[in-house]
This record gives C-alpha cells, sequence and structure tokens, in this order.
C-alpha cells in the first residue's frame, strides 16, 4: 500500500510536469511567432519560414504534452481510487515497477504506452468503482437539505444578477434534488 501511494505521488508529479513542459512550449511559441514578424519586416522570407516551422512544432508539442498530463492526471485519480478501496491488484503493482524511470524519461510515446497498461488494469475496477459512485451519489443527493440547496442557488443567482426563476426550467424550482434523487431510484 505505501509503495502505491508513493506512485500515486509520482504519478501527480509527472502531470504536472508535463503540464509544466507544456506551458514551455507555449512560450516558444509565442518567441518563434515573434521572431516570424521580425523576419517579416526585414523582408527575409526563408528565415519567417523557419520560425514558422518552429512555431507550429513548439504548439503541437504543448499539445501533446497537455493531453498526455491529463490522461497521467486521470489514472493518478483512478489509482487513488484503488487505494482508498484497498484494490490495489498484483497485476497492477507489476505495472508500477518500470513507471519511475518512464515518467522521469518524459518520452510521450513510453509514458502513453505506461498509461495503456495502467488503463488496461482498471477496465476490471470500474464495474466496482462505479457501483461505489453510484452508492455515493444515491447517499449525498438524499441526505442533502433541499431548502440548505435552494438557498445557495438563490444566492448565487441573486450575486449573478439572475432572476432564478427565469434561469430554470418550469417545475424545477423547488426541487433540483428531489427530481435527481426520484429519478435514480
Amino acid at each position: 500500500l505505501t509503495r502505491a501511494v508513493e506512485h500515486l505521488f509520482n504519478l501527480k508529479f509527472a502531470a504536472k510536469e508535463l503540464n509544466r513542459n507544456s506551458k514551455k512550449c507555449d512560450k516558444e511559441e509565442k518567441a518563434e511567432k515573434a521572431k516570424i514578424k521580425k523576419a517579416i519586416q526585414k523582408g527575409n522570407m526563408e528565415v519567417a519560414r523557419i520560425h514558422a516551422e518552429n512555431a507550429i512544432r513548439q504548439k503541437n508539442q504543448a499539445i501533446n504534452f497537455l493531453r498526455m498530463s491529463a490522461r497521467v492526471d486521470a489514472v493518478a485519480a483512478r489509482v487513488q481510487t484503488a487505494v482508498t478501496m484497498g484494490k490495489v491488484t498484483k497485476s497492477m503493482a507489476g505495472v508500477v515497477k518500470s513507471m519511475d524511470a518512464t515518467l522521469k524519461s518524459m518520452n510521450l510515446e513510453k509514458i502513453s504506452a505506461l498509461m495503456d497498461k495502467f488503463e488496461h488494469q482498471f477496465e476490471t475496477l470500474d464495474v466496482q468503482t462505479q457501483q461505489m459512485e453510484d452508492t455515493m451519489s444515491n447517499t449525498t443527493t438524499l441526505t442533502t437539505p433541499q431548502n440548505q440547496v435552494d438557498m445557495l442557488l438563490q444566492e448565487m443567482a441573486d450575486e449573478a444578477g439572475l432572476d432564478l426563476n427565469m434561469e430554470l426550467p418550469q417545475g424545477q424550482t423547488g426541487s433540483v434534488g428531489t427530481s435527481v434523487a426520484s429519478a435514480e431510484q
């Protein structure tokens, strides 16, 4: 279990690192765009083209890093659920052995393959997780005091300067949570 928590930390750290790399690429893209303008002003189209290629490459790299960050973050959330439920399987433990080096490499292809393995491990866990989430959402919906919900809705509407009765469809003004709870039953 402590190993799983350690791996969870590493996953979250990797997601942040990938996000940081994405932002770095964004900055590089902006810098390249500025160089394009200078080159065009000097009438040097060949240099402008090179900077344009660099800018597009940086933009695509930023998107790839951001996409992988989101994917790693999603896996981290699922590992968190597995740890919480005490469902860290032996096969999952096998997958995480190679994880640290892979995440440190920041090689998107390797990280993607690792996430594939993780996601495969979670397919069987998904059914159990879904059942747990359903149970939790049912209990929270049923135990939420409706008058508090209504008061909070009204307060937020007032802050936004909206008329609550206009915004909500007819028949739902006082029982948003109740209708959800009865629909689920």
